[in-house]
């Protein structure tokens, strides 16, 4: 049976904060809130956590993980970037995007993607997401909170209580989030290409 916080969207409490970090220290699945949806969150060194996901979600080694930070001080551990890129990420993050870096070293390979060594980045802008995300102090791995059969992330999360109390071990409730699908930008390349449309604005990496 999981554990469920009622976490004050604006204001979150510390308190809970400091518990949810420390769940995903202990090797815990997630459910937290995020500008797109919910997410399924873990420690991005815990390998059985990543296949609890997994088997959440009906995906495979294939899938594009992504890595949640709190800001862009992360991003040269983690991944390939110049000049150029950062810049563009400093001027639109916090924001509704993923872009898509090759992965450095520091990336578990069994979350880069197989073929193409990459690996996705959002910088959330959810004031619950950042207050976990600076409890924690390093990024979320984490995976839009997608069921099997369905194109968009959950949003209601008693429905999400319904579904998973006991497969994960703690649902962050931040209340009840609109559908806003993320902008893909993938950085991969030699050039910047937009990968999907979503809430962030493109017209910055066009």
């Amino acid at each position: 049976m999981s554990q469920f916080f009622y976490v004050h969207p604006d204001n979150p409490q510390g308190r809970l904060m400091k518990q949810a970090a420390d769940i995903i220290k202990q090797g815990g699945v997630i459910v937290y809130p995020t500008d797109s949806g919910y997410a399924l969150g873990c420690h991005l060194g815990d390998k059985k956590a990543l296949e609890r996901i997994c088997r959440i979600r009906e995906i495979d080694k294939d899938h594009n993980f992504t890595l949640v930070c709190k800001d862009l001080s992360q991003l040269s551990e983690y991944t390939r970037i110049d000049n150029t890129a950062f810049r563009l990420l400093k001027n639109n993050t916090p924001g509704a995007y993923t872009f898509i870096f090759k992965g450095s070293k520091e990336v578990p390979k069994r979350l880069l993607n197989p073929k193409k060594k990459t690996i996705g980045i959002r910088v959330p802008d959810n004031t619950i997401a950042q207050a976990l995300l600076t409890e924690l102090a390093e990024p979320i791995m984490s995976t839009s909170l997608i069921m099997p059969g369905r194109e968009m992330a959950e949003h209601d999360p008693e429905h999400i209580r319904d579904l998973l109390e006991h497969q994960v071990d703690l649902i962050v409730n931040g209340g009840h989030l609109g559908e806003h699908p993320t902008t893909v930008i993938d950085f991969s390349n030699d050039s910047i290409e937009i990968i999907r449309i979503g809430e962030g604005d493109p017209s910055p990496f066009q």
